[in-house]
């Protein structure tokens, strides 16, 4: 019974963490001449890590004598999992469609199944390979738009690029995930906060000297207090939380929800098209998702 409590807690709350995270995507469209990409990203985690300071400091504190014998461990993943992500992910947005950021983010778990297979040497049943080929195809779709020979040239939307990019960077959060130091979630995602921050003021100040500041707008200032509320701080407790309940495995294929979220909302609030070849990508990778973690269960049983 306890083991049942443990995962409708977990699916309750990666449900949610996966709603943000395709709201997340409407915001990377709505945020573009609103505020700059590396704006977004330093102001975000300066929202969260302020939020988390003044909620979360008794946990800070109480885990900090841990968290810091683990800081190469904190580096690694507040730099891949929040600081490099969420730049290509809005550097993305001025590239691509809403739709095409959410089908592409549903390639994570993927990235996790290959990485626990070449990290943790987690087997792969060939089941689990017919998955990770169709979900392949999927994103081969999006990519080239629905016209496959547009892959001869290699001509390939640069947002496109930096959204797989990014989904790897997060991929490689998850796993790590599984080797998180024996503290509680706030006190976990408060330090990875302060990472992120720090390291988003060198790209900040880099995107500043390659284009000059602009201050963002009332519109932009709106997006990133509901961007630090809903997919940073809310959604990355409850992802943190859920991978310590039931497993990076398991909780990355949660991501599979993201496209269809992101793609509905992308329709309805940025009236944004949705065609024949997003529906056929989309069938193709949630349908590799899908079968991947089917193999999977029926490997362990």
């Amino acid at each position: 019974m306890k083991a049942q409590n443990h995962n409708l807690q977990a699916y309750a709350m990666l449900t949610f963490t996966t709603w943000c995270w395709g709201l997340n995507a409407i915001f990377s469209k709505m945020a573009v001449a609103e505020i700059s990409p590396m704006q977004m990203v330093t102001f975000r985690w300066l929202g969260v890590l302020l939020l988390l300071l003044v909620f979360a400091r008794k946990h800070l504190v109480r885990d900090w004598p841990v968290l810091r014998q683990h800081l190469v461990y904190l580096l690694l993943m507040g730099s891949l999992g929040f600081t490099l992500f969420n730049a290509l992910f809005y550097n993305a947005g001025h590239f691509t469609s809403a739709i095409n950021i959410g089908i592409l983010q549903g390639t994570i778990p993927i990235f996790v199944l290959l990485g626990s297979f070449l990290i943790f040497r987690h087997r792969i049943s060939r089941i689990q390979m017919s998955g990770v080929s169709i979900t392949l195809l999927g994103v081969v779709i999006v990519a080239s738009g629905g016209d496959l020979s547009e892959l001869q040239g290699l001509s390939i939307n640069q947002g496109d690029l930096f959204m797989l990019i990014a989904c790897f960077f997060y991929a490689a959060y998850s796993l790590g995930l599984s080797r998180r130091p024996q503290v509680s979630a706030l006190g976990l995602f408060s330090g990875l906060a302060m990472v992120a921050w720090l390291t988003s003021l060198p790209l900040v100040a880099f995107e500043t000297y390659q284009q000059g500041w602009q201050n963002p707008s009332t519109t932009g200032w709106i997006i990133v207090l509901l961007i630090t509320l809903l997919p940073s701080l809310i959604a990355q407790i409850f992802f943190i939380q859920g991978v310590a309940l039931i497993g990076p495995a398991r909780a990355g294929v949660f991501v599979n929800l993201v496209p269809v979220f992101a793609s509905i909302m992308a329709v309805v609030f940025l009236q944004e098209s949705f065609e024949l070849f997003h529906a056929i990508a989309l069938i193709l990778v949630l349908g590799g998702i899908w079968l991947s973690e089917f193999g999977k269960v029926k490997q362990v049983s």
